[in-house]
């Protein structure tokens, strides 16, 4: 099943997508919903961020050849993660599929795209075990985790390099059985394909940071949970578009303008 978050006239809603319709509910995946009837084509209305987390949890390095690939550029021998690190992103980020990621006008040059699989969750999840952490999860959609690395580098936290406004695209919507095994994640830039790489392929599954996760913190339905990248991302700037496939959930497509 397909759901997502829209608005059509004033009002954001919940809906089913099928095929290129959207079906209306009252209320929404994470309660109760009833259906309203309500019919629109997906091409009149406006897709939102699927959901709005109460959190919104990101993986650390998750992926051996970019930990291999980045040592590669600095000329050092790779290091690899020993535990399943977890930080956080901020709700001012999110901008749905389609809307403009806004580069400031101080911004470097160095702001990248990390194309990344995301994880929303659908019950309440304290303790749980990785054998039984995936049940907790009540479907997947795709996050560009939009960082600018000279602050990142510079700073002493993430707060803007990696929460400036528009910098966190989420969407189009969310997926409740897509089958990670097989998972490809593409990258593309104006069309050109700039990564492409195995989804599932991570150091540290989700099912291992859900289970890491729900030791210390509780999951709340509605919180998601992004689960890093791979490659070497390359600088977007003011012109381009960003498109972030990841088969069996959709693509991501969002502009990139720098303030004046």
């Amino acid at each position: 099943m397909i759901w997502c978050r829209f608005q059509a006239g004033e009002t954001a809603r919940y809906g089913v997508v099928e095929g290129d319709q959207v079906s209306e509910v009252d209320g929404s995946p994470f309660g109760d919903y009833t259906p309203t009837g309500r019919r629109y084509d997906l091409a009149s209305v406006r897709l939102l961020v699927p959901v709005i987390p109460s959190n919104f949890y990101c993986a650390g390095i998750n992926y051996r050849d970019h930990v291999i690939r980045m040592a590669a550029l600095r000329g050092a021998e790779p290091v690899f993660p020993t535990q399943a690190d977890i930080g956080y992103r901020a709700n001012n980020a999110l901008i749905a599929h389609g809307e403009p990621i806004v580069i400031p006008r101080d911004a470097s040059e160095e702001v990248q795209y990390e194309g990344e699989l995301v994880a929303v969750f659908g019950r309440q999840a304290r303790n749980v075990s990785k054998e039984e952490a995936l049940d907790y999860v009540f479907g997947w959609t795709i996050g560009n985790d939009v960082s600018e690395r000279v602050w990142q580098r510079n700073d002493r936290t993430f707060w803007r390099s990696k929460n400036t406004d528009t910098f966190k695209p989420m969407g189009p919507w969310i997926v409740t059985d897509p089958q990670l095994d097989g998972m490809r994640t593409r990258v593309r830039i104006d069309g050109r394909l700039v990564e492409d790489f195995e989804t599932n392929n991570m150091i540290f599954s989700a099912a291992t940071f859900i289970h890491e996760v729900t030791k210390y913190n509780t999951i709340y339905p509605g919180d998601v949970m992004w689960l890093g990248t791979d490659g070497v991302p390359e600088n977007i700037k003011h012109g381009d578009t960003v498109s972030i496939e990841i088969t069996g959930i959709g693509t991501l497509i969002n502009p990139v303008v720098r303030e004046a």
